[in-house]
């Protein structure tokens, strides 16, 4: 087997592993909403948001490697 359907196939197993147990945790950001402001006295409210990075790798490396089994096996 050519090295583009090993890296492939390994590509396709990491995919899977990654969106069935969604490894990687996620990275988080915040943001701020200003809820009033009266005079000098402000009142914000700070919101934070996940992103789920493991399924969004995962997905990622499944596509690439299902790309690389079909590309990898042709004949040049």
């Amino acid at each position: 087997m050519k090295p583009a359907g090993i890296v492939g196939i390994i590509l396709v197993v990491v995919g899977i592993i990654l969106l069935a147990y969604g490894w990687l945790g996620s990275a988080t950001f915040s943001t701020r909403e200003n809820v009033a402001k009266l005079g000098p006295l402000e009142i914000n409210k700070e919101t934070e948001h996940a992103v789920p990075i493991g399924p969004i790798v995962g997905g990622i490396a499944l596509v690439g490697g299902i790309i690389l089994l079909i590309t990898g096996g042709r004949k040049a």
